[in-house]
């Protein structure tokens, strides 16, 4: 009778390794991105972030003969951080974390929520993000659709009638880009188990991980407002391209009948 042999840390701690991981990796971005200040394009330091943005007036560096200690009364509390040459970087973690459970957890939310509530239809989705050029159709329909939007808006504006139409529009608009995004997420997901040869785990364990990613490529120092608006037109694009998931796709053929 031979021993079963003992499975891995990768098989068994796998995913929570990675989860874990990227959930580190969106708090220090957060925090990073936080220090640099409000300047553009920062979306976490000026209106992405949760609440109002830090400000840096009570600044006590790191060393003296005073002990320093964050209090939560104070969110606005920061650290100093001063490098030889001269410069000072404002740290502020409490305000990161809080952006991090905010933001962070609500695109998670809205992700899952989004896998649960049409899972066949986020299914076709991601396989057709998943086929040939997928990737590239998505981002120029993105676009096309942005394009086509900002249009129809302005050209809403000058009425009196369909004004109201306007926040319907871009309600629409948002919730698309937000199931595309969902999306993304779950097909990120699906890359990661087969590029680091994870076990199989639930879908929305692979969500998570994805959704995860998204998050941290949008909170990167003045890149990440570029990523995520890429992201939220791909996601557009990707949504209109399958008409929300469905099976049949977008296609001139449902002109003719």
């Amino acid at each position: 009778m031979t021993d079963q042999p003992r499975p891995s840390i990768r098989s068994r701690w796998g995913w929570a390794i990675l989860i874990g991981g990227l959930a580190l990796a969106g708090l220090l971005l957060s925090l990073a991105d936080i220090a640099i200040g409000p300047k553009w394009p920062q979306p976490l330091a000026g209106s992405f972030a949760a609440g109002a943005p830090a400000k840096y007036e009570r600044q006590r560096p790191l060393y003296g003969p005073q002990p320093v200690r964050f209090e939560q009364k104070d969110p606005n509390q920061v650290y100093l951080i001063r490098s030889p040459i001269g410069f000072g970087v404002p740290l502020n973690p409490l305000q990161a974390l809080r952006v991090f459970l905010s933001n962070g957890a609500g695109l998670v939310l809205l992700a899952l929520a989004a896998l649960l509530i049409f899972p066949s239809r986020a299914r076709a989705t991601v396989e057709r993000l998943e086929g040939r050029h997928g990737i590239e159709i998505a981002l120029v329909a993105g676009v096309a659709v942005l394009l086509l939007t900002l249009a129809a808006a302005t050209l809403l504006r000058y009425t009196l009638v369909f004004l109201p139409v306007i926040p319907i529009l871009l309600l629409v608009v948002l919730a698309a880009a937000l199931f595309g995004i969902a999306c993304i997420s779950l097909a990120t997901g699906r890359l990661l188990n087969r590029k680091l040869k994870l076990n199989a785990v639930h879908p929305l364990i692979a969500a998570l991980a994805g959704t995860l990613v998204v998050f941290d490529l949008a909170v990167i120092p003045y890149a990440g407002v570029f990523v995520l608006g890429a992201l939220a037109i791909a996601g557009l694009g990707l949504a209109v391209v399958t008409r929300f998931g469905s099976p049949s796709g977008w296609t001139f053929r449902d002109l003719n009948w």
